[in-house]
């Protein structure tokens, strides 16, 4: 039998590196491809661009900024999407806070400063002090670069809100997070699973917002398990 396949959705400035260790853990129960989110700035037109080679039918999970292209995905065609996978993101709309945060992020871009972005705002809070992430999380940042980086930060600070849609989702869903992710809370986690008819929350101790970065072992033993779920099998928990 041939194996379903997984697109994988790498968060803002990040890329394959992000999912590096679940693709290699899960490639024997499913055909894994990591897509770039790097040309468009919206998700809307990020979602669109995935789909251009996916499959009839597909699994998708997405971190961070991937979880809201895979909203977008199975807001467009959930008929296509058999499993759901939610990683460290919010399924909520930018508060006008987070908005300001994100123009600022996209001003130091545009006035040559983009390390900074990486190493002033972003490293402080990503991982919960695993500094032996730095080098691999500054090289995803400089592999995506400037430009696209404005990019995504322009689509995620605009994407929309997601309540409705989760309401709708009918396929085996996991909701993923670090206990210590101070981006994206618990309980915006809880949130998102009370809101999916057939959703499983998942929170992976000592880990902080790159989850598959800081304890790759233990989101895979739970992306393996998910995608193993028929519909009728999985139920909240």
């Amino acid at each position: 039998m041939d194996k379903p396949t997984l697109i994988l959705l790498p968060g803002l400035l990040c890329d394959e590196r992000l999912w590096s260790q679940q693709a290699a853990d899960i490639s024997d129960v499913a055909e894994v491809h990591c897509a770039d989110l790097t040309h468009d700035d919206s998700v809307s037109d990020m979602a669109a661009r995935v789909l251009q080679d996916a499959p009839e039918r597909f699994a998708v999970a997405g971190l961070s900024m991937g979880a809201l292209v895979a909203f977008e995905i199975i807001r467009q065609v959930p008929e296509q999407v058999t499993h759901l996978g939610l990683l460290d993101t919010n399924h909520r709309a930018f508060t006008s806070q987070q908005i300001e945060t994100y123009r600022m992020y996209i001003d130091l871009a545009k006035t040559g400063r983009f390390d900074e972005i990486t190493d002033d705002h972003l490293l402080p809070v990503l991982t919960r002090n695993r500094h032996d992430l730095t080098p691999t999380i500054r090289a995803m940042a400089q592999s995506v670069g400037c430009e696209a980086f404005i990019r995504q930060a322009t689509a995620t600070m605009n994407r929309p809100d997601n309540t409705e849609t989760l309401r709708r989702v009918t396929c085996p869903t996991l909701v993923l997070t670090g206990r210590q992710d101070v981006l994206c809370s618990v309980e915006w986690h809880r949130e998102t699973m009370a809101l999916v008819q057939n959703a499983a929350l998942v929170i992976i101790e000592d880990c902080g917002h790159l989850s598959t970065l800081e304890q790759p072992q233990a989101v895979s033993a739970a992306m393996r398990g998910w995608l193993q779920k028929e519909t009728s099998e999985w139920r909240n928990i």
